[in-house]
């Protein structure tokens, strides 16, 4: 489908099993009058980048999958990419090798001087210095997680850290860690590249609720955090010069009566670019949770919208929030919806776009 010259560049992050039809990230481009979704093309050939970050001079695309360790065996990893923004080309930079175990997410920090990864396997956080030309430096962090398991036998018997938000300012990075129900809270420094736990070390949310993806609110002054085992948003009221935040609404994801099973797993959370809604993926129920917020920072359900496809494992709104493109990974499939910036609601375009394996969405521009 030819597109106009002011298409929405998306690039999409894949699973790249052995026997699968996914070669590594895709490039696919969006109508911004229709919503309309381009066929995609490979943009790197690269292994199991399974999420997606841009460096803030946006020339330059962080991808997790796989490295050497010293030993030089095949482990966790994340690689660079230079991205040419009137091409839409990625050209591989280098990669590191972050430690044991597969690497679940990763985020670079405001000033283009460090990376965090995190390792949901392996239970630990790990940083990198970043090069002026965003090439990732030696490993200079590895925090391992410790503290009591999550009540939950089958998820929680270990620390899994899923994933990595910078503050604001820039002055902390929030690991969340669904084995131990909580949200780990470290200092960055910049010019050593490193990270040190902060006082207070971390938010704790309700038993069994396994934390995996957070947000800040627009102003700053809230913290969603999303529990993927139980289906549910905790709202935290942030304190910006602690690092620290305060649970003050726990609410599901899900229909009421709707009973949770693993498959059924909330994913992903975003924030509407105009701060006033705030959106879920359940995995399971195959929808997107549309939340509107209130005055007090709280949420209130607006409704649920059918993913228009299955196991809804990321989505991701356009930059001036008139779209929402949801990526659907066990039916392949990327969804686009209309986003109401008065009412926050979703209409499908009925427009879809085939990618094998897609677990990450990310508007580059």
């Amino acid at each position: 489908m030819l597109l106009p010259l002011a298409s929405l560049l998306i690039f999409v992050g894949t699973y790249t099993p052995k026997d699968g039809a996914s070669r590594g990230i895709y490039a696919v481009r969006l109508d911004p009058a229709t919503g309309a979704l381009s066929a995609p093309e490979v943009a790197a050939e690269t292994p199991n980048p399974t999420f997606l970050a841009l460096h803030p001079n946006g020339r330059v695309l962080y991808a997790l999958g796989e490295g050497l360790a010293p030993d030089g065996k095949v482990t966790g990893g994340v690689a660079a990419f230079d991205y040419a923004a009137a091409s839409g080309k990625l050209s591989p930079l280098n990669s590191r090798g972050t430690g044991g175990g597969g690497t679940s997410h990763l985020a670079a920090d405001a000033t283009g001087r460090m990376l965090v990864t995190v390792s949901y396997g392996a239970g630990y956080v790990a940083s990198f210095p970043l090069a002026t030309d965003g090439r990732i430096g030696e490993r200079t962090s590895f925090i391992p997680h410790q503290g009591p398991p999550g009540p939950n036998p089958l998820r929680q018997k270990e620390p899994h850290p899923h994933s990595a938000t910078l503050s604001p300012d820039n002055r902390f990075v929030f690991v969340a860690d669904l084995g131990l129900d909580r949200v780990f809270c470290y200092k960055l420094d910049h010019a050593a590249g490193t990270l040190a736990p902060n006082d207070p070390a971390f938010i704790t949310v309700s038993p069994g609720s396994g934390p995996r993806h957070t947000k800040f609110s627009r102003d700053g002054r809230f913290f969603y955090i999303l529990g993927e085992i139980d289906g549910s948003v905790t709202v935290c009221r942030y304190d910006a010069a602690r690092g620290a935040g305060t649970p003050v609404q726990h609410l599901s994801t899900l229909p009421a009566g709707f009973k949770v099973t693993d498959p059924d797993r909330a994913a992903e959370i975003r924030v509407h670019p105009n701060g006033k809604f705030v959106y879920a993926s359940n995995r399971g129920h195959d929808s997107l949770a549309v939340f509107a917020v209130q005055a007090d920072g709280t949420l209130a359900l607006i409704e649920f919208t059918p993913c228009g496809g299955k196991h809804p494992r990321n989505f991701n709104l356009s930059p001036d929030g008139a779209w929402l493109v949801c990526a659907n990974m066990d039916s392949d499939n990327l969804v686009s919806f209309r986003v109401d910036a008065a009412t926050g609601k979703l209409t499908p375009t009925g427009h879809t776009a085939t990618v094998p394996k897609p677990v990450c969405v990310l508007f580059p521009n």
